[in-house]
């Protein structure tokens, strides 16, 4: 009997849902799942959800409530919530990104969530706090770590910042493979295809780095394009995929196979690099695209943040 290259890849690599509709998590049975303010938006304007913000916002009601900042925090958990209900696995709850650069902030907010899934008898070992990889966010992340509160470092577009990651014992990194790939597209006004594409290679580097030096921090690729970019990172420690690409691979009988490899990783000549925060800066700033990429995406979720505020406002002042 023929197997999909959903159930294939399965074998080799944790499949991770990026969505945060219910029915989609039930439907392609992934481990964990993964949201950010964008798609709890979008999840948020569905009318099979509208229960469920309606429940939160007269739940806040009730109890005197009225915080726009503090129902948010209490939407994004009964998300989340939600999600722990359908895998077996963890759910990825993000730090607003309009604190992506405050330190003080972003250590209260992620603690303020692990606290409301506690509340609700959830485990910490069951949520990871996303946070942009920004230097600010990394520190955040290896506070958090320390406490027993694990992290999922997001908007990650270079090395640099993986290795910030691994040396502040994040337990996860979501590097964004589809939106490297956006930029060299436009820049280079052409198609890259297979292992070819820069966001590909851009895991398989960081993969290698990883298991070289014994970094125990997952790498979790995101943000893909096609389902080519997924088959070149068969092996990967986790790939988080959203519905449309799911469906695809549980509709394609094509034979995979597995492309990265710890064992032969061992075996890379990357060197290793050395890190501070001026380096960090220095380093990052010097790659045009990942700079490009990390401002557009906390421009992105900020805004998404911003458009679930007013959603929120306008239901519970209407």
């Amino acid at each position: 009997m023929a197997i999909s290259v959903l159930d294939q890849l399965k074998e080799h690599t944790i499949v991770v849902a990026d969505t945060g509709n219910f029915e989609s998590i039930k439907q392609y049975a992934p481990r964990d799942a993964t949201t950010n303010p964008s798609l709890i938006l979008k999840a948020s304007k569905q009318q099979e959800y509208a229960s469920l913000v309606e429940q939160v916002i007269n739940s806040a009601k009730l109890n005197g409530i009225n915080d726009v900042d503090q129902i948010m925090d209490l939407l994004l958990v009964q998300f989340g919530l939600s999600i722990l209900n359908v895998v077996p696995g963890r759910v990825s709850t993000e730090v607003d990104a309009r604190l992506s650069f405050d330190y003080d902030a972003s250590l209260e907010k992620a603690r303020s969530i692990i606290s409301l899934y506690e509340e609700n008898g959830v485990s910490r070992d069951r949520i990871l706090i996303k946070l942009a990889s920004t230097w600010e966010g990394v520190e955040v992340s290896k506070v958090l770590e320390q406490e027993g509160i694990h992290t999922n470092m997001t908007l990650l577009f270079s090395l640099v910042q993986a290795v910030a990651c691994a040396e502040a014992g994040s337990q996860l990194i979501s590097p964004f493979v589809g939106r490297i790939l956006d930029w060299h597209r436009k820049e280079y006004g052409k198609e890259f295809l297979g292992v070819e594409d820069p966001g590909v290679q851009s895991v398989i580097q960081i993969f290698n780095y990883y298991k070289k030096f014994g970094y125990p921090t997952e790498v979790m690729g995101a943000s893909f394009r096609n389902t080519g970019e997924i088959k070149e990172l068969v092996g990967c420690d986790l790939l988080t995929v959203g519905p449309n690409l799911l469906e695809e691979m549980q509709n394609d009988f094509s034979l995979i196979e597995v492309k990265l490899d710890a064992s032969i990783a061992k075996n890379s000549t990357i060197e290793k690099m050395e890190i501070n925060e001026s380096s960090f800066r220095f380093i990052l700033n010097e790659d045009a695209m990942a700079t490009e990429k990390l401002a557009e995406g906390i421009r992105k979720f900020s805004a998404d943040v911003k458009a679930l505020e007013q959603l929120l406002k306008d239901l519970i002042f209407s």
